[in-house]
């Protein structure tokens, strides 16, 4: 029970630092600034549906792309650990997003909110390569079926954060300010940087062992 509660905090706070709602935020309130509040929250709640529905997926079929393609668990860590920390160092220089997106081009309204909801949004602003990397590799790390429903539940809570984050986007972003928004910003991308650097490590020390053939 103990360890299924450490894997849950992990989970939480793995997808939580990486999804980073906060960084979300910005980018979603100027998306949507036109929009009536009925249209935004349509936006928010399909944005973090779908996202969670590509990260539960991947969690799934990750076994699967591995033996398809010869990807072992340690090389994914590396990866992610890089991503991690990449995707941290861009946090703690407080750039939120490269993304930019014209919206008079889109005449119709319809088309427009579909469009922002699924890409940039959902993809890849919050399932983005960092999160798909953390689901798969915490699905890999425990066999049991009770410590995947737990990852399926971190999912599930992270995507409804996110859809709070989102709904309240405007009120948030005016009582935090560009100064707090860049402070928290920052110590989220600290944390993220110290994650991938664990993913890092956790992935190099197996393929380490094995090329030096030290037992572990």
């Amino acid at each position: 029970m103990h360890n299924m509660v450490e894997f849950f905090l992990l989970c939480v706070t793995s997808l939580f630092t990486v999804v980073n709602p906060l960084s979300v935020t910005p980018i979603f309130t100027s998306m949507t600034s036109q929009l009536d509040r009925k249209i935004t929250r349509r936006v928010a709640g399909k944005a973090t549906l779908t996202a969670a529905i590509i990260l539960v997926l991947f969690a799934i079929t990750g076994e699967f792309v591995f033996r398809v393609f010869s990807i072992t668990v340690d090389s994914l860590r590396i990866v992610g650990g890089v991503i991690f920390f990449i995707m941290g160092y861009e946090m703690i220089q407080a750039r939120l997003s490269r993304i930019r997106f014209d919206k008079d081009n889109l005449h119709e309204m319809e088309s427009y909110t579909q469009d922002i909801a699924i890409t940039p949004i959902a993809i890849p602003l919050i399932a983005g390569p960092g999160a798909i990397a953390s689901v798969i590799i915490l699905m890999s790390t425990h066999g049991g079926v009770e410590y995947h429903l737990v990852l399926f539940v971190s999912i599930a809570l992270v995507s409804l954060v996110t859809y709070l984050f989102l709904l309240f986007a405007t009120p948030i972003m005016d009582r935090l300010g560009e100064s707090g928004n860049k402070v928290l910003l920052r110590i989220m991308g600290l944390i993220v940087m110290v994650i991938g650097v664990e993913f890092f490590i956790s992935g190099l020390t197996p393929i380490l062992r094995r090329i030096l053939m030290i037992e572990a």
